[in-house]
């Protein structure tokens, strides 16, 4: 664990405890079953948030970068009885390759991958199973759909926190055998994740062994709500960037106009946007983003009734998706809350197949290097058909959360057959390995792209690429690919129409007038307005036509694939 200053450990700081259903304000102990008032259990901490703003302000940007710099505003009295492996400060890394194709320059991706078990649960974890420890909790139960199980074993072990997890028989074996490895003792349950969590819970009250709560428990909510503060900060810097100029006596503080992420249980999306609450309420943001939370449409409790508008979810009974993680089909409460707090601030509930979900997890991968869990995959499917309805706005800024990693989920990806096999003793000659490379397979094809804009061509190139099957000629402006296309013969042309020297509508035109060069395909890729005229002009001489900022990479080689048949 790294350490602390001592005058950070020996402080010690008033935190409340507020019951969502009665209002009432109580101390903050340790970890209750309910509110003392009225028995209901969602509850809430409640802290000092002008203290913690002056302090803030003086001291947070010497801290370490770690969760743990936020602890005035997490529910650990004695920073002793912190449990870390330097949890937190995960990057924010943005989606140039995504963000071009789908013309939203400012889609950012919270990577929490790089977590210590590799998901966001190791927040969770590491807040929980200190608030455990602080409390004298010597034994807990879980109920879990492979990530809080990893997380929580490996932090209860670190805590010496015996551990029984409840998972059900979805979850992949590789999950189950990593909690395994931290002594957790693992319980398959051959039915849903909602009947796990009542085994779990039964299991837990015969025994008195203490039962984490999840959503509705403190310490969740107040380990998720650490990705806002961090978010806060990390935009804040990329907007100091932009404008180096200004001068920040504290460290500046900025809110996306939107937060993404995929729900089960919907935790989240409402520690996060407490976050943001308390943010505002110290006057270090000026907003609140709206929120983006999205399912699989195989059990969509939260998507089906807010697309009905009910005030409670259709609670899913049998979930049909190979999505383990989010197949949670009574969502309780938290579906109350995501629609208070959309209502408010903006956003929706959507869903998602299973197919468009690894779809765009194999983009994601392909485009910009992510490889992620399939339930942040469900969050990108849903961001480009936001994007693509025109809800989410090209200038708006967009914070996707990578909750893990993709790994062991690969067979739905790739399948079988994702590797090719060659005999590495060929007859060495001076086009030996082109030669090996060409027999791997004989549909390769020669694919021509004139394009000024160097981050547009790579992008292009990169969509091609991932499907191994073409050689690819580049020109920069229309009179250089010219040449190169009456050089090499390509079997496709990839043109776009504003560029130096010569541009597309004279390429065209010149392609057309040449026997030799004027049966070859154009496929035109323009971020340009066509006026009538200019329609005309291309009229019956291209292919294709697909604007910049509004195709994926299927459409693309989706009609590659028909021009070249």
């Amino acid at each position: 664990m790294k350490t602390m200053t001592p005058a950070l450990k020996t402080k010690q700081k008033d935190i409340g405890m507020q019951c969502r259903a009665c209002g009432a304000i109580t101390d903050y102990d340790g970890p209750l079953p309910a509110c003392p008032t009225c028995q209901q259990g969602w509850l809430d901490a409640v802290y000092d948030l002008a203290e913690t703003a002056d302090i803030w302000s003086q001291e947070l940007r010497q801290r370490e970068a770690t969760l743990w710099r936020y602890h005035e505003l997490l529910p650990i009295q004695n920073l002793d009885h912190v449990v870390s492996f330097g949890e937190g400060w995960t990057p924010l890394i943005r989606a140039r390759n995504l963000g071009l194709m789908l013309g939203h320059p400012n889609i950012y991706i919270k990577d929490e991958r790089q977590g210590p078990t590799g998901s966001f649960k190791d927040r969770q974890a590491a807040i929980a199973v200190s608030a455990m420890k602080e409390a004298g909790i010597t034994e807990a139960v879980v109920a879990s759909t492979g990530n809080v199980a990893i997380a929580y074993s490996a932090y209860c072990a670190r805590a010496g926190i015996k551990l029984w997890a409840f998972v059900t028989s979805s979850v992949p074996p590789e999950k189950m055998r990593e909690a395994a490895i931290y002594g957790t003792e693992i319980i398959k349950v051959a039915g849903t994740y909602d009947e796990a969590k009542k085994i779990a819970a039964e299991f837990a009250a015969n025994r008195n062994i203490f039962l984490d709560r999840g959503i509705k428990a403190i310490a969740a909510k107040e380990a998720m709500k650490t990705v806002a503060f961090e978010l806060a900060e990390q935009l804040g810097r990329i907007e100091h960037q932009k404008n180096p100029m200004n001068t920040f006596e504290v460290t500046p503080f900025a809110s996306p106009d939107w937060f993404l992420q995929a729900v089960s249980g919907g935790m989240g999306p409402v520690g996060v946007m407490k976050g943001f609450a308390e943010l505002e309420a110290m006057g270090m943001v000026d907003k609140r983003p709206k929120l983006g939370c999205f399912q699989v449409s195989g059990c969509a409790p939260m998507a089906i009734a807010f697309e009905k508008g009910l005030s409670t979810p259709e609670n899913v009974m049998q979930p049909v998706t190979d999505i383990a993680t989010l197949a949670t089909g009574i969502p309780g409460q938290a579906y109350e809350v995501l629609v208070e707090l959309i209502d408010q601030y903006g956003g929706t509930i959507r869903s998602v197949s299973d197919a468009e979900a690894f779809r765009a997890l194999k983009v994601l991968a392909q485009m910009d290097g992510f490889s992620v869990e399939p339930a942040t995959a469900v969050t990108f499917a849903g961001l480009i058909n936001l994007i693509r309805e025109g809800v989410i706005k090209p200038e708006e800024t967009v914070v996707v959360n990578c909750s893990g990693h993709t790994f062991p989920v690969e067979k739905h990806i790739l399948g079988d057959s994702f590797a090719r096999e060659m005999n590495s003793t060929y007859h060495a000659h001076e086009d030996g390995l082109l030669t090996a490379l060409e027999k791997l397979d004989g549909r390769i094809r020669r694919i021509a792209i004139l394009e000024d804009n160097l981050d547009a061509a790579r992008l292009i190139r990169r969509i091609l690429q991932a499907q191994g099957e073409f050689y690819i000629d580049e020109a920069q402006n229309g009179r250089e690919g010219l040449e190169l296309i009456r050089k090499n013969q390509p079997n496709l042309i990839i043109l776009d129409l504003m560029m130096p020297e010569m541009d597309g509508f004279a390429v065209v035109e010149a392609l057309k007038s040449d026997p030799k060069l004027r049966d070859i395909p154009i496929i035109v890729i323009t971020a340009k307005e066509l006026s009538p005229i200019e329609h005309r002009r291309l009229n019956g001489k291209i292919k294709r036509l697909l604007p910049k900022g509004d195709f994926m990479d299927a459409d693309l080689i989706k009609d590659i694939a028909r021009v070249l048949k």
